[in-house]
């Protein structure tokens, strides 16, 4: 008797042990556990969330490379190319300048910082002279010429995102330029896109171990007790982001015709992920796996995510004008609006390319204080103790606000796939809408 594969049961739904985002979230509570418990253990445990992360940036460059040159090659009209980074860019601009203005006002409005009365020499600048040395280190032209590689390979074997985007943007531009002589070599890279993204689900499956040690050391290190002091700026700063993603990206979500709660929903595993590692480069190959499935086209997908990693970082900026008006509140340090209204420009610049790495938005508000003088550079100590529970809904907010941008970018283009987005997250089709009609 033959085997009939379609005689076989269909196979029923997984076990809610086997999710992926049930694992993470289990993995957090056991972290919190140990480190609260046994802090000297839970402290030990950091490798664990750092071979991980090393793990994800091991393959984040080939990702993002593959994914810009087959999505430009493959798209061939490189006048689209231009259109698309320039609405891309014009989308980043305007949020981040937005989420800039909102921690202003929302400081201003919340005082967080007022009544601590800190004198500012009684302040260990020392504690922070790590972190000034590397924020006057970066400048504008800096920043500039190190997104040029030394080699066309060394931006693979490197960690430096920006140097990865250019060489692929240039090599996809390069391939889409010859025509159908490029198409072996396009159907070559496709193919190892495939087992670039193969690689990555086996990474992933070890992100419960990653998330375990990283929160583990983080409670283990700074003590869930570490926030009381500060407990108003972390309230503020939460209940700031919190807001910005339900209105403001909320309102760009239902104006570009989707649901912001169901996009959180649709990826519930990668921002438990996030939280658990306190870094949104943790989940920077799955968003662009998930993107594409959600009916964004791989063109757009591989520019809008990559870029906006560096460039559209909605957390970062709203941490850095209400952490900046947070210690010159704690230091009396009375701001003019136009004192203000420096701090938000010099912010502008110095927070692009912040990756979603731990510990960058607060290498970038010391770039920002170091231009204020009348802000004392010292006074980051005052939320150095908690800068990694920030840094956690930080990059939360990054994420979400880049893959609102994909979906809006993609939604201008018309290439967004409807159907395909309603399918992804959980509403109806288009078939079952024009039925209903």
């Amino acid at each position: 008797m033959e085997f009939d594969p379609a005689k076989l049961p269909p196979a029923g739904p997984r076990p809610w042990y086997a999710h992926l985002y049930v694992q993470v979230l289990i993995a957090i509570a056991l972290g919190v556990s140990i480190g609260h418990f046994a802090p000297a253990t839970g402290e030990a445990l950091k490798p664990l969330g750092d071979m991980f992360i090393k793990l994800v940036k091991m393959v984040i460059a080939p990702v993002i490379f593959l994914t810009i040159v087959t999505g430009i090659a493959g798209m061939r009209d490189l006048g689209a190319v231009g259109r698309v980074a320039a609405k891309a860019f014009a989308y980043f601009l305007f949020f981040s300048t937005l989420a800039l203005v909102v921690g202003l006002i929302v400081a201003n409005v919340v005082r967080p910082g007022e009544g601590l009365n800190i004198d500012p020499a009684t302040l260990d600048a020392g504690k922070v002279a790590q972190y000034s040395a590397k924020a006057h280190a970066t400048s504008l032209v800096g920043f500039v010429s190190a997104m040029i590689p030394d080699t066309l390979v060394s931006a693979l074997t490197g960690d430096n995102v920006l140097q990865v985007l250019v060489v692929a943007i240039l090599f996809g531009i390069a391939l889409a330029s010859i025509g159908d002589r490029g198409q072996r070599v396009l159907d070559l890279l496709e193919d190892v896109s495939l087992v670039v993204f193969k690689l990555v689900g086996l990474v992933m499956r070890a992100a419960p171990i990653g998330a375990f040690g990283a929160m583990a050391f983080t409670i283990g290190k700074y003590g869930v007790g570490s926030l009381a002091n500060l407990a108003a700026l972390l309230a503020t700063f939460y209940l700031t982001s919190l807001l910005f993603v339900l209105v403001v990206l909320g309102a760009v979500a239902r104006l570009a015709g989707f649901s912001i709660l169901r996009l959180i929903a649709y990826l519930k595993g990668e921002l438990l992920l996030v939280l658990g590692t306190s870094s949104s480069e943790s989940a920077l190959p799955a968003l662009i796996e998930k993107m594409e499935r959600a009916g964004c086209p791989k063109a757009i997908v591989g520019l809008v995510v990559p870029t906006g990693y560096s460039f559209n970082l909605d957390g970062t900026n709203i941490y850095m004008t209400l952490a900046a008006l947070f210690i010159a509140q704690a230091c009396n340090v009375e701001l003019s609006i136009g004192q203000q209204l420096l701090l938000l420009s010099v912010a502008m610049l110095s927070s692009k390319g912040a990756a979603g790495v731990t510990g960058a938005g607060f290498i970038t508000l010391a770039a920002t204080l170091s231009i204020v003088p009348s802000v004392p550079v010292a006074g980051m100590a005052l939320i150095l103790g908690v800068d990694r529970f920030m840094s956690e809904c930080r990059s939360l907010t990054n994420f979400i606000g880049n893959a609102v941008a994909t979906v809006v970018v993609s939604r201008w283009e018309g290439t967004l796939d409807r159907a395909q987005l309603d399918a992804a997250l959980g509403g109806t089709s288009a078939a079952e809408r024009a039925a209903a009609a």
